[in-house]
């Protein structure tokens, strides 16, 4: 008898191979031993930065997190010398989020990686089904908001 799949707990599974994935490359000495999660929080800090400010409110938007998580990975990151928060002058409230020389070292290094990763991720996907796939995502993602 066949058990009927469940959109949610399939999506759960998936997200929960891929955040093991990232984490078993990215854990090792050599990639400073952060999780997956904070090594693609400063990868969207180096990109974004090269064109504007980044604070704690963009990350948690970005990646879909609660303001206390991310609140405690940017301690972390912080604690480990990847990270800088510097206050901004126009508004008291607002630190923005910049990368040490150390950081940007290591995202040079783990760009590749993550590379490869896309590319055995979507391997086994014509381009049809890609953009299929995003698209059902995106439909999934406007039915939780």
């Amino acid at each position: 008898m066949n058990e009927k799949r469940i959109i949610g707990f399939e999506i759960k599974s998936i997200s929960n191979m891929i955040r093991r994935k990232l984490d078993d490359t990215f854990c090792a000495p050599e990639f400073g031993g952060l999780t997956g999660m904070q090594n693609a929080m400063m990868g969207y800090i180096m990109r974004q930065a090269e064109h504007r400010d980044v604070f704690q409110r963009d990350i948690e938007k970005e990646f879909g997190v609660r303001r206390s998580t991310v609140t405690v990975m940017l301690q972390n990151l912080e604690q480990k010398g990847y990270i800088c928060r510097i206050p901004v002058s126009y508004d008291a409230r607002l630190k923005k989020i910049i990368l040490t020389e150390k950081a940007e070292k290591l995202q040079q290094r783990i760009r590749a990686e993550i590379d490869l990763f896309h590319e055995k991720l979507e391997e086994n996907l014509t381009e049809d089904e890609k953009e299929q796939l995003l698209y059902l995502l995106d439909k999934i993602r406007q039915s939780l908001k």
